[in-house]
């Protein structure tokens, strides 16, 4: 190892990926706090309408990496496709800053203004498509870094996750405040100039990446499509190369989203199928193409990617139901603002990752640490536990059906620590478990699961929804009840589920040959 490239004993790398993702993931969240109550508020979608819009457009995001990550793969390399899906999330965030005239309530019917609808949707098919482009590639890169068996590897993940939450935090604060409070364009336009930093950060330091994410040798990008026979055409038609073709495709998977994410209510459809295609080739892969502990490892690793999905579904009604619940039923006092609540998740990371980083090395020195199945189960567990304490703080409302935030933080604290046992160490797990022919595809599959779990979560979020359509405020004792029985139902899915996990993962990491 060359000590020269390394800064607190990781590669330098690192730490141009850190801060590309913290800028990418200021601009991700940024919008993320702003867009429930943005689709409740300006655009008067109701509850049902816009958590199903709020989880097809997560699902999409999700989903997007698992072609990204094949096309970087086989063709971009990671550095490209990175750089380009920076372009197109910076064309979607400054496109979000286009929010035109509220929308008005005429009795039961609502009128918006089509074109900037349109420019909304539009706007987030650029942000859809660009995700895809750079998050699995960004976190194959991290892996990378790292040779086989390195017990830093974990360590780095987590240093790299915090970059995330850095970002998140610094977004969920700045955003939140400047779009409820001066406009929704202020936040939207804030979270586009995150963006283009964290693009800056990466075209300008990326020579610090050891030369990983060029592209594969056999990828022929720069080679031409067709081969004029008259020697006029040649000119024109030696542009067609296959790197200019990606793009291309690229923009017109834009317009594609843009109509599909209108879509919502048959997104289940979409994910179905996406679903039966990758499980079906997945599971033909390890059959066909892996040695048997190869097989072992990947089917291991299908089974806790399956795993996640319960726990991003719980998760994700952060920005979702608890958003709405925070902003009718939490007592916030004056200098809060519902959306900057979504702050305290990436806070608690903040704080708590270097603990976890350091606590796992020192588990592992010892051959105490929870295996990576032990580690899901934690997760899930404390996931249902968070909406048990938010139960018992729901008991204890006022009579103006208003809740102390207090319990808000203590379930943001058990989802975030249930979060630490399982994200950062799921991006590790996809990058020691899968085939390295695949890494990169494995890796949009891990983030596929997040897919499912976003669509999953906007339905749960509906399961919630408190239609008004008089346009007056929504009654707190009324909305309390409701999220009070769903609350419940999910603290107990997420405990059981936990236990479970908890009882197999032995068999489980002994399916994993020795992986740790």
């Amino acid at each position: 190892m060359n000590n020269n490239n390394d800064i607190l004993g990781h590669p330098k790398g690192l730490f141009v990926l850190f801060f590309t993702e913290m800028w990418e993931r200021f601009s991700y969240y940024g919008m993320r706090a702003l867009l429930m109550l943005y689709l409740t508020k300006h655009l008067l979608f109701g509850d049902k309408e816009a958590a199903l819009i709020f989880g097809t457009y997560g699902s999409l995001v999700y989903a997007m990496p698992v072609l990204g990550g094949l096309i970087a793969d086989r063709y971009l390399g990671y550095r490209k496709a990175i750089t380009f899906g920076a372009i197109l999330l910076v064309c979607g965030h400054f496109g979000m800053a286009f929010e035109g005239q509220a929308a008005i309530r005429n009795g039961a019917e609502v009128v918006r203004d089509g074109f900037y609808t349109q420019i909304f949707y539009l706007s987030l098919a650029f942000i859809i498509v660009g995700v895809g482009f750079l998050k699995a590639n960004i976190s194959t890169i991290v892996g990378q870094l790292y040779p086989d068996n390195d017990p830093r590897r974990d360590a780095g993940f987590t240093i790299f996750y915090m970059g995330i939450n850095l970002g998140a935090f610094a977004a969920t604060i700045a955003c939140a405040y400047l779009g409820e409070t001066y406009g929704w364009r202020y936040g939207f336009g804030l979270a586009g100039f995150g963006m283009l930093l964290g693009l800056a950060v990466f075209q300008v330091f990326q020579r610090h990446l050891q030369g990983y994410g060029e592209p594969p040798e056999t990828a022929h990008i720069n080679a031409a499509l067709f081969t004029a026979g008259v020697a006029s055409q040649s000119n024109w038609l030696s542009l067609f190369t296959r790197e200019r073709l990606i793009y291309l495709l690229g923009l017109m998977a834009v317009l594609g989203i843009w109509l599909l994410i209108q879509q919502s209510g048959e997104m289940k459809y979409v994910l179905l199928l996406i679903g039966m295609l990758v499980v079906g080739w997945s599971i033909w892969f390890c059959l066909t193409q892996c040695e048997p502990v190869e097989r072992d490892r990947m089917l291991v690793m299908l089974i806790l990617i399956t795993v996640s999905v319960l726990f991003w579904a719980l998760f994700e009604q952060a920005g979702s139901s608890l958003t709405l619940f925070t902003d009718r039923n939490i007592n916030m006092g004056q200098y809060f603002t519902a959306g900057m609540f979504l702050s305290l998740n990436p806070l608690y990371i903040i704080l708590l990752a270097p603990l976890f980083a350091w606590i796992w090395v020192k588990l592992a020195a010892r051959g105490l640490e929870p295996s990576t199945p032990a580690k899901f189960g934690l997760a899930v567990l404390q996931a249902g536990l968070g909406f048990a304490v938010l139960i018992f703080g729901i008991s204890q409302a006022g009579p103006d059906g208003k809740v102390s935030m207090i319990w808000l933080a203590l379930m943001y604290l058990l989802h975030t620590t249930g979060e630490l046992c399982l994200s950062p160490v799921g991006l590790s797990m996809v990058t020691k478990l899968s085939v390295q022919k695949v890494a990169a595809m494995m890796m949009g599959v891990w983030f596929l699961s997040s897919s499912f779990a976003h669509y999953v979560a906007g339905m749960i979020a509906g399961a919630m929804a408190i239609e008004d359509t008089s346009g007056a405020a929504t009654d707190a004792i009324t909305s309390l009840a409701i999220y009070a029985n769903v609350f419940e139902k999910l603290a107990w899915v997420g405990i059981g589920l936990g236990i479970l996990v908890l009882i197999i993962s032995p068999f489980l990491h002994k399916r994993m040959h020795g992986v740790s």
